[in-house]
């Protein structure tokens, strides 16, 4: 069977044992399916869906940037020189254990309750794992690779080029998604504290008004979202690992 017949089978099943569950608990603990799909008609119809999709899109995607951007040299520097990973291991060991929930309220006074809090609250949830998961990846490159480069007369910036970035990629490649995936955890979060528009809004505001529907219309959303910028990574991280010649 193909994959998406597979996942046709997978989806009707998953949407059979909703609407059981839901019918079982009732309409005000859990909406059918349909419900939820009315719910994200009345969401659109009031102008709200779509500006929330896009405020929490552009959020997520400028946080995960900069935390991949900023992540991944920390990580090429951390896993080749011993004296800078000794020196900053002890707080990105530290820091990653603390969610991003907790530090709302901090980013909120650092930051202001506009943009820079919520962006900055992706980046924090973005970047360790890119660095602990790019560390890892420069620490397993041969020294025999680098030794072989250097007996031909490379540089130590053409080493850096041709040897330790093509090794280190397929470990930015799984930091960068494992990354994406904490930014959509964590953008509910960024959104409960003074944002107008995003999809933890609404999340937020349907609990307070007790609609039910709209509440699973946004998680639908979040998770729908999620998973097509996870295959578009995939799609870019099995071009990129082709590129540098790695299966």
């Amino acid at each position: 069977m193909s994959t998406l017949g597979t996942w046709a089978i997978s989806i009707t099943v998953g949407l059979l044992l909703w609407w059981l569950v839901a019918s079982l608990l009732g309409p005000y603990v859990m909406p059918t399916p349909w419900a939820t799909v009315v719910g994200l008609g009345e969401l659109a119809a009031r102008g709200t869906l779509w500006p929330s999709v896009g405020a929490s899109m552009l959020r997520i995607i400028t946080g995960w940037t900069i935390g991949v951007l900023v992540g991944a040299p920390i990580g090429i520097l951390m896993g080749r020189i011993r004296a800078i990973r000794n020196f900053l291991d002890p707080y990105v060991e530290i820091l990653r254990f603390i969610p991003a929930i907790a530090l709302v309220t901090v980013m909120v006074v650092w930051f202001g309750i506009g943009e820079q809090s919520k962006i900055a609250l992706i980046v924090y949830t973005s970047v360790f794992v890119v660095v602990i998961s790019t560390t890892d990846a420069t620490l397993r490159i041969s020294n025999d690779k680098v030794l072989a480069a250097r007996s031909l007369g490379a540089r130590s910036t053409q080493v850096l080029w041709t040897v330790v970035l093509p090794s280190a990629v397929p470990g930015i490649i799984t930091g960068a998604r494992l990354a994406m995936a904490n930014s959509f955890l964590t953008i509910v979060s960024a959104e409960m504290v003074a944002a107008r528009e995003g999809l933890g809004t609404i999340i937020w505001t349907s609990y307070s008004f007790g609609q039910i529907d709209w509440i699973f219309a946004g998680i639908v959303t979040l998770g729908v979202l999620g998973f097509c910028s996870d295959r578009i990574l995939r799609i870019i991280s099995t071009t990129l690992l082709a590129r540098f010649g790695v299966k």
